[in-house]
């Protein structure tokens, strides 16, 4: 019974990395079922035993590669005091996520209104940025202002880092440098005393 429950995992397992690698080149809309079962080498009734729907293996592909690809720790963020500071290093923990992770970024954002489930597990990608932007936006303290938080709202956006790094040949962390400093030109008026607060 344990070899037969090892093997089950075994195939578990090569089921769901077919599905993550099939994601990450064709995107969730364009994979189908039967495609994930050539591809990991079983039947399709082999296939459906393990997930009866596209939504269960959706669900575990995504828990499998966030696993291997843990997003960046936003709650640590609210430990670094200063402001320009914070703002740096946290974009460009982002940006490098972002990085190694676009091939993949790139077609769940294209299929999240496709794909149902592509969809509802997303969301959870969508919430944690909305939870950096409250982050950021806190550690300034009396130096926020409508443009401020549009403008961080704005940087935190893959498309942005897709724009600036990948599109228009800037490294992370010069990226993130340059976003600070527009950040910080915002936060002033043209006397150098900071925005009132919103």
């Amino acid at each position: 019974m344990k070899q037969r429950a090892e093997a089950q995992a075994a195939t578990r397992l090569r089921i769901t990395e077919s599905a993550v690698e099939l994601h990450q080149t064709l995107g969730p809309s364009q994979t189908t079922m039967a495609a994930v079962a050539e591809h990991a080498g079983v039947q399709r009734s082999t296939l459906y035993r393990h997930f009866p729907d596209e939504a269960a293996l959706f669900s575990s592909c995504s828990a499998h590669w966030y696993a291997s690809h843990p997003p960046p720790d936003v709650g640590r963020w609210s430990e670094i005091a200063d402001p320009h500071e914070q703002l740096v290093l946290s974009l460009t923990e982002l940006y490098t996520w972002y990085r190694g992770t676009g091939a993949m970024l790139d077609l769940l954002i294209r299929d999240e209104t496709l794909v149902p489930a592509v969809g509802q597990r997303f969301a959870a990608f969508h919430a944690r940025l909305d939870e950096a932007h409250h982050v950021l936006l806190a550690g300034r303290g009396d130096r926020r202002s409508a443009n401020v938080s549009a403008l961080i709202r704005l940087a935190l956006k893959f498309e942005s880092w897709r724009a600036l790094c990948r599109e228009g040949g800037l490294q992370d962390q010069p990226a993130a440098e340059l976003i600070a400093t527009l950040v910080a030109a915002t936060s002033t008026d043209g006397d150098g005393s900071t925005t009132a607060s919103v």
